[in-house]
């Protein structure tokens, strides 16, 4: 029998409640046609007793906790574990084709994985993730909230996202002191951008760096806009530009040139 701690330093909080779990693992769809699955931060196993109960995927998991692994090779030797930081990984080196995935992410590389979904967008058509209620809220915000930001813009640019539901703190071995969200994410039609990525994730987060500020005042110093803020956009803030808003600003900034 193998025991696992939580571990503060890796943002590890297990899931206890099997019903919690089993719903979080049915939220997978296929969408994008992948079969190959991969959970990050399996811990104890609690999403990963589902998965391998389902016949529609072939699941590799990636831990880096190595007590955490230890349990998952005793639990289910059948498993294929990966022991490592999914931050540091090359995605293209698993599997073939597309990739769904999906986890209990912990709490303090969150934005981190999704940042590396993002980079590899092009093989992750499906992510279902559960995170801190509020970084979960902010990635599915819509222009005009509180919650918008620059998390917001970048997933939505390539991502549909949806609220799933929300997690107790109850729930976990250790809780943590925060409400917890599950989301999914399903790669939307966009597949090139008629400017510069860097570009327009740069004007994004100059844009969203001064928020309280009208753009005409918050991209005073953004180099690219030679000819100043759009008309249209210049008493605007931030939040109050959807994703098509930012590609039209970024087109503003000169020629353009399509990247995927």
């Amino acid at each position: 029998m193998t025991f696992v701690r939580a571990k503060k330093h890796l943002g590890q909080h297990f899931l206890k409640e099997s019903a919690t779990a089993l719903r979080i693992t049915e939220a997978l769809t296929g969408h994008g046609g992948y079969r190959t699955v991969i959970e990050v931060g399996p811990g104890t196993g609690a999403l990963t007793k589902h998965l391998l109960e389902r016949t529609d995927i072939d699941l590799t998991c990636i831990e880096l906790d190595v007590e955490s692994v230890a349990h998952l090779h005793a639990t289910w030797p059948q498993l294929h574990v990966v022991q490592g930081d999914l931050l540091r990984m090359d995605l293209g080196a698993i599997g073939d084709g597309p990739l769904g995935v999906i986890g209990n992410f912990p709490y303090n590389i969150s934005t981190q994985i999704i940042f590396k979904v993002l980079e590899n967008r092009d093989r992750v058509p499906e992510v279902v993730g559960m995170f801190q209620k509020e970084v979960a809220d902010r990635l599915c915000a819509v222009p005009g909230s509180r919650t918008y930001g620059i998390s917001s813009v970048l997933s939505q640019l390539w991502y549909r996202m949806e609220p799933l539901f929300t997690v107790e703190a109850d729930a976990f071995i250790p809780p943590p002191k925060v409400r917890s969200a599950v989301i999914r994410m399903q790669r939307n039609e966009r597949t090139s951008l008629p400017v510069e990525e860097k570009l327009l994730t740069s004007l994004v987060k100059a844009a969203f760096g001064q928020r309280r500020k009208t753009l005409h005042n918050a991209l005073k110093g953004f180099a690219r806009l030679p000819h100043g803020i759009p008309t249209e956009y210049a008493r605007k803030r931030a939040e109050e530009l959807g994703v098509e808003d930012y590609i039209r600003l970024a087109l503003a900034c000169g020629p353009s040139s399509t990247g995927a």
